[in-house]
């Protein structure tokens, strides 16, 4: 990846940074320690500012490695597609609202911690668990990213008010509405929190997603989790598992009027929403045997574009203007169009080995999408998908979910914070 690509709208990266054995050696000095406790946010700010300003970096992550977790947008929507993800939705166990923050800061140090390339492996007591996972350790961040946000059982469950916030509830965080077609699986259902690692390495992607399992025992677990994998050349689209580019009508990157349209919430929302976004997750089952006997031109009426260069039909280039006169009612590329509405999707592939029931290939897509007003945007082009796309004869969703993903963190902060503030 080129450094530019690292440059995106509100992620700065971090002017100084310093290795596990620099940040060893001064906690050590100091006898301050890595672990801080749940209160300490604002002292880690300040120790790690000191810290970057007085120690030269030997040995540390190159800058091109590292995208701040910090800034007016969550980091990991329109940050340039990492190769790899791990998706995953928790549901709380606790019922405690302070239970819920405590995690949240304790996850927020985690994760300011972990894109940096950074974790604790200080053992002081062989005899307990140790604070890290470690299978990250001497590995560099590799544009870690990680995201979070809040699904709707979180803010009421069976007409509950869980955590006394409903009355903060998001405009539109509502469940996607079954569709005709859908043959939804537990446990890819839903879940009141979710967070998305992206990273350039899996295994950077894994430790992270493992070590918010692991701090948050007693008081959240897994509901569901999946690994995805997509990859292009600098500069192209990436392909999906049918061959076919994905995400071709995506607002540029580094568009911010576009993306102020399209993705980030305003002030019609709480406050703490205001530069957040709604992600849409589907998980798309793929029927690659069946697609693999079609023929070339049924293929490419299925999406309404050209194989190889992506070009919409009756056009030469993958991003001349769509023309659906010009392809096949039916095509996935038409449907889209004619619904006048944009998303930005962030989708991935993914391989499950071999479905025992049918002996094919498990692979698919994860969809996921960026909208400001799902109610809008996704929600009616979802609808006219699911009764006409052509694309159902090769496809089935088989997991569906809805969160609310808050405003960028700021430091001294902790993820949703303003959420849980005094009304």
């Amino acid at each position: 990846m080129k450094e530019q690509e690292d440059q995106t709208v509100d992620e700065q990266k971090e002017p100084n940074q310093y290795s596990r054995r620099e940040m060893l050696k001064m906690s050590l000095l100091t006898g301050a320690g890595v672990a801080i406790s749940m209160s300490g946010i604002g002292a880690l700010t300040s120790m790690t500012n000191v810290f970057g300003e007085t120690v030269k970096k030997s040995g540390s992550s190159s800058e091109k490695d590292i995208i701040s977790f910090y800034g007016k947008h969550q980091a990991g929507i329109v940050t340039p597609q990492q190769t790899y993800t791990y998706l995953a939705a928790f549901d709380f166990t606790t019922s405690s609202k302070g239970d819920v923050i405590r995690l949240l800061k304790q996850w927020t140090l985690l994760a300011e911690s972990m894109s940096q390339g950074k974790a604790d492996h200080k053992y002081s007591n062989d005899w307990l668990p140790p604070k890290d996972t470690g299978e990250a350790l001497d590995l560099p961040p590799s544009r870690l990213t990680l995201t979070f946000g809040f699904g709707p059982s979180f803010f009421s469950k069976k007409g509950i008010d869980r955590f006394g916030v409903k009355r903060k509830s998001p405009k539109h965080l509502k469940d996607i509405p079954l569709m005709p077609r859908d043959n939804l699986q537990e446990p890819f259902i839903g879940g009141d929190f979710c967070v998305q690692a992206c990273a350039e390495d899996q295994q950077v992607a894994f430790h992270a997603i493992r070590n918010f399992i692991k701090s948050a025992v007693g008081k959240a677990e897994v509901r569901w989790m999946q690994s995805g994998f997509i990859s292009a050349k600098h500069g192209k689209t990436p392909r999906n598992l049918f061959g076919f580019k994905d995400g071709t009508a995506n607002a540029d990157p580094k568009d911010s009027k576009a993306h102020e349209q399209i993705i980030w919430a305003g002030d019609e929302e709480p406050a703490w929403m205001n530069g957040g976004s709604y992600m849409a997750f589907r998980k798309i089952k793929m029927f690659l045997e069946v697609w693999d006997r079609s023929s070339l031109k049924d293929q490419e009426d299925t999406f309404g574009r050209k194989k190889e260069s992506g070009a919409p039909y009756g056009k030469i280039n993958e991003h001349d203007k769509v023309n659906p006169i010009q392809m096949p009612p039916d095509s996935h590329t038409a449907i889209a169009k004619r619904t006048g509405q944009q998303i930005y999707r962030r989708a991935y592939s993914y391989t499950d080995g071999v479905d025992p029931k049918t002996g094919y290939v498990d692979a698919g897509l994860l969809f996921i999408s960026y909208q400001k007003n799902p109610a809008e945007q996704f929600i009616p082009m979802l609808k006219k998908m699911s009764k006409a796309d052509k694309l159902n004869e090769y496809t089935q969703h088989i997991g569906s979910a809805m969160f609310a993903m808050p405003r960028g963190i700021k430091k001294g902060e902790y993820i949703g914070q303003p959420l849980f503030d005094s009304f």
